[in-house]
């Protein structure tokens, strides 16, 4: 295709491989091109990569018995699982047969493009841990020491979380008791329960 950004190294890999890879990584190569306009290549981890926007789109390699070909967010554009009898979205390939339909190819490429488009997959927010309660005995010596109960009344929820997650560890009751007179002498004087580490 006139126009198309083609990186010679891809070149160069293709034909390299076996012959039975070469009309695969090709017919590939010209599937990506013809439906994510725009798109570069580029060799990463030593095997032909395209990248759209600057983003990784989809990436192919070849092997000795087999090809492969997968896109970068797979899950996103194929809605299935990745294969894990290879490392690529379509599984092992080893003749042009084994390739979906080119009507197929192309709507998941668009959709690939698509996605680079947006921009980086966003994280799922991280899931707000539940509030721990109070254990009684340590609010009962926080309520008989006035500065540690201000400060604790100020703490953030995952600086009380620290604190009580290390009362409730405790599994003897003398233990327990040590770390509750550690806590309130600590929170008296607004520290957290990992003030030490701080500045290392």
């Amino acid at each position: 295709m006139a126009g198309v950004s083609r990186d010679p190294r891809v070149d160069a890999y293709i034909a390299k491989a076996q012959p039975f890879a070469q009309p695969i990584l090709t017919h590939l190569r010209e599937l990506v091109h013809s439906h994510a306009p725009g798109v570069e290549e580029t060799l990463k981890w030593g095997v032909p990569h395209f990248v759209l926007n600057g983003q990784n789109l989809a990436g192919m390699a070849a092997f000795k018995e087999h090809a492969t070909f997968g896109f970068w967010r797979d899950e996103d554009v194929t809605g299935s699982p990745r294969d894990t009898g290879a490392m690529g979205s379509m599984g092992r390939l080893a003749s042009l047969a084994d390739l979906l339909g080119d009507e197929a190819m192309a709507d998941y490429i668009r959709k690939a493009a698509a996605l680079c488009a947006e921009g980086k997959p966003k994280r799922a927010a991280p899931k707000p841990k539940a509030a721990l309660d109070l254990p009684g005995d340590l609010g009962v010596a926080l309520k008989a020491n006035a500065a540690a109960q201000g400060h604790w009344d100020s703490f953030s929820p995952g600086k009380r979380r620290d604190y009580i997650e290390w009362v409730l560890e405790a599994k003897r009751e003398e233990t327990r008791v040590k770390r509750i007179e550690t806590i309130v002498a600590q929170v008296a004087e607004g520290k957290d329960r990992h003030w030490k580490y701080k500045g290392c």
